[in-house]
């Protein structure tokens, strides 16, 4: 199953929320992928076994998958074209 980061300072407040959101809506757009959210400090540790990474700080430093801007699940501003590329990063063969 495609893995689905979200990170956030503690892995707890913020990235839960945008994490459940996100779960939330990819299993109403039909989209399978397990949805992980984990403190900013792991992330390096997680970020090998996923598709892609959504960010609620800006990342400082490059990826190996797509990146994602995590605000845009919280305030709404931008969330559907978010929530494609994350759908379009989980469907990449």
């Amino acid at each position: 199953m495609k893995r689905v980061i979200v990170a956030c300072g503690s892995g707890v407040a913020t990235s839960q929320t945008v994490a459940s959101k996100v779960k939330k809506l990819l299993e109403q757009k039909g989209v399978s992928a397990q949805v992980e959210a984990v403190d900013i400090k792991s992330l390096d540790a997680y970020i090998k076994n996923a598709s892609v990474y959504i960010a609620i700080t800006k990342p400082e430093k490059q990826y190996p998958i797509p990146v994602c801007n995590g605000i845009a699940f919280l305030t709404g501003v931008g969330m559907d074209a978010e929530l494609q590329k994350v759908i379009d990063a989980i469907q990449v063969k």
